[in-house]
């Protein structure tokens, strides 16, 4: 059974679809593609669009780590440069090993694509979900998160914080529904707001002796703790867990490295090495100026307000700060949009995501992991009422799982490589990876009870999910014979059947249609045993004799006022009779010229459609005539 439309001028085409255990030969990478190129990303570009979850983390990455040492006092707060150089230095080792990720993978995927082609099939799915949840979770995070900066500044707001974060992600999915190129010039001005921001706010706090205003963190109870513990190992293991929330978004060049312009992969190396100086810049700068203001947490307030207030004061320079730090944290959410749906039609190509997210529109748009992306973050906002403090503790986990298998996964590429140095890059990504997973274990334990027994469900259920699409598209592949060479065509006679309720040139066209498709076509009409209906059939049978256009008028009494019972019984019948012939039924249907007149449709083909795909094995046909104005 087939379905098909004319007129069928779609901008996406669909991927081709494998069979399980079928390989194709590869196909050389097209050449530079200047009309398609205007939808990708340059480099500074790709900051714009995939890095903003990353540079938006300085807001609350610091802090994660600060709040953890309080609980050793103000002896505890001395270990926050050690803490945020240790992160540094796992920054640099990700830097390094996704700049090679993207270098062996330039197809994009990231850690779902070292897992894959290393460490397994069953890795890459557990790779994959993890990447998926942190991707849908950023979104949800991040739009709450910067409604939350928002309604902070005017409380008056906070009643209304779900409807607003409902607004900001229509709108950032609106802006990725255009292409991402469009989505990274409209987020470039915020993000060098933001990056300009931070980094005077570093440069003249270093030249400061004392704060210049402690404006913002008076009256405010302080956190540190009065029975301050010991600064022990778990103490400082749990401080580098919490503070590499601030390294969530690094993945996201080398998972979407096909949105760059040629030469793609160079393009977002270019990209990578950016995003970790820039971010290492940042992350050492304030932690620098948190040792030199001997800054204490305080209730109320972040520690990057207080940052501000001491290096800038409280003047219209701390309110730049906070501005450009509301903005970016709802803005961070593009991250997601620019990486999970090139992920998405990853997925889709290898049989484990249904192929329609790996459609692409012609502005080089993945639009339906766009749209499901923001179905599954309106879910998330909607369950959380908008308040960030319920999803926090569900966030970053995903990405730790996704960093080690990534890491694990190279340490292979290189030992099945033996290219030159390959044992120090080994040795480096093993080390990462050790790293990222006591990072994954640390932050899962510790909020385990807090909602991250969410996640621990969540990843097994995904790739379970991922398999049994991959199992359904297997069936459907044993069955259209993927992979294997079909028997010679042969010509059947071919009876094509066409439904009509009155005479119209819609009707003209489609008998004329379906005489050029078919040996021997009948037309058949639905009559009901009313006075009305008898004199509407006796109307259509007389005009029907006076046009005499070759074709007989079938007429299929209904006592149930069924349109598309009789119609399948008969065709269902017809094929019985005449197992030699191929049976169509073909269906006209009128386009509207307009969008809005559609809605006056009486769905009379869908519901014939419906009727006749259920109960019969006939070839259907949707004819669709468009209406000029």
């Amino acid at each position: 059974m087939s379905t098909v439309s004319q007129p069928a001028n779609r901008p996406e085409q669909p991927p081709p679809a494998t069979a399980p255990g079928h390989r194709t030969a590869a196909t050389p990478a097209p050449g530079p593609d200047p009309a398609g190129d205007r939808h990708r990303l340059t480099a500074l570009q790709g900051l714009a669009a995939l890095s903003l979850d990353a540079m938006a983390s300085v807001a609350y990455g610091p802090e994660s780590i600060v709040l953890v040492l309080a609980a050793a006092g103000a002896h505890g707060l001395g270990f926050t440069l050690p803490v945020t150089l240790a992160i540094a230095a796992l920054l640099a080792v990700l830097v390094a090993s996704y700049r090679q990720v993207i270098a062996a993978f330039p197809n994009g995927g990231g850690s779902y694509a070292v897992a894959k082609t290393h460490l397994g099939r069953r890795s890459a799915l557990v790779a994959a979900a993890s990447l998926v949840l942190d991707y849908v979770l950023n979104v949800a995070v991040s739009v709450t998160a910067g409604v939350a900066a928002l309604t902070s500044a005017f409380p008056g707001l906070y009643g209304d914080r779900l409807w607003i974060c409902l607004a900001v992600l229509v709108l950032v999915t609106a802006v990725n529904l255009r292409g991402i190129a469009d989505s990274a010039r409209a987020f470039l001005l915020p993000t060098a707001v933001f990056v300009a921001s931070i980094l005077a706010m570093i440069v003249v706090g270093l030249f400061r002796d004392a704060p210049a205003s402690t404006a913002t963190a008076a009256g405010h109870a302080s956190v540190l703790t009065h029975n301050a513990t010991s600064v022990g190992a778990l103490l400082l293991l749990k401080a580098f867990a919490s503070g590499c929330s601030a390294l969530t978004g690094v993945e996201a060049v080398a998972n979407a490295v096909p949105s760059f312009r040629a030469p793609a992969a160079r393009r977002a190396q270019r990209t990578e090495v950016a995003l970790g100086a820039l971010l290492g810049a940042m992350l050492i700068g304030l932690s620098l100026l948190i040792g030199r203001f001997h800054l204490q947490p305080v209730e109320g307030v972040t520690v990057l307000a207080q940052l501000a207030d001491a290096s800038l004061g409280h003047n219209w320079a701390f309110y730049v700060v906070q501005f450009a730090t509301m903005v970016l944290l709802a803005l961070a959410a593009n991250t997601s949009f620019g990486g999970l749906p090139v992920l998405m039609g990853l997925l889709a190509r290898d049989n484990y995501l249904p192929h329609v997210f790996g459609l692409k529109a012609d502005r080089q748009v993945h639009r339906h992991g766009v749209l499901a992306l923001a179905a599954a973050a309106a879910a998330l906002l909607v369950f959380s009422g908008g308040d960030v403090n319920t999803l926090v503790p569900l966030f970053a986990i995903g990405v730790f799982v996704g960093f080690t298998l990534c890491q694990a996964g190279m340490v292979r590429h290189w030992y099945r490589e033996r290219s030159a140095r390959w044992f120090g890059k080994a040795l480096l990504n093993g080390f990462g990876a050790l790293l990222t997973a006591a990072a994954a274990v640390v932050v899962t334990a510790t909020k385990f009870t807090e909602g991250a027994w969410l996640i621990a469900i969540a990843l097994p259920l995904m790739v379970l999910t991922f398999e049994a699409v991959h199992r359904a598209y297997g069936r459907i592949g044993d069955r259209l014979g993927l992979g294997r060479v079909p028997e010679p065509p042969r010509r059947t006679r071919s009876l094509v059947v066409v439904p009509v309720s009155h005479l119209s040139r819609l009707t003209g066209e489609a008998l004329g249609a379906a005489v050029s498709l078919g040996d021997e076509v009948i037309a058949v009409t639905v009559t009901y045993d009313t006075p009305e209906d008898r004199s509407a059939t006796e109307a259509l049978r007389r005009d029907w004799e006076l046009w005499n256009p070759g074709v007989d008028l079938l007429e299929l009494p209904s006592t149930t006022r069924s349109l598309g019972r009789p119609i399948a019984d008969y065709v269902a019948d017809l094929t019985a009779r005449r197992p030699d012939a191929r049976v169509t039924v073909l269906i006209p249907e009128a386009e509207p010229a307009h969008l809005w007149q559609r809605v006056l449709q009486n769905q009379r083909g869908a519901v014939l459609a419906h009727a006749v795909r259920r109960d019969t094995g006939a070839v259907i046909c949707r004819l669709r005539f468009r209406l000029r104005g």
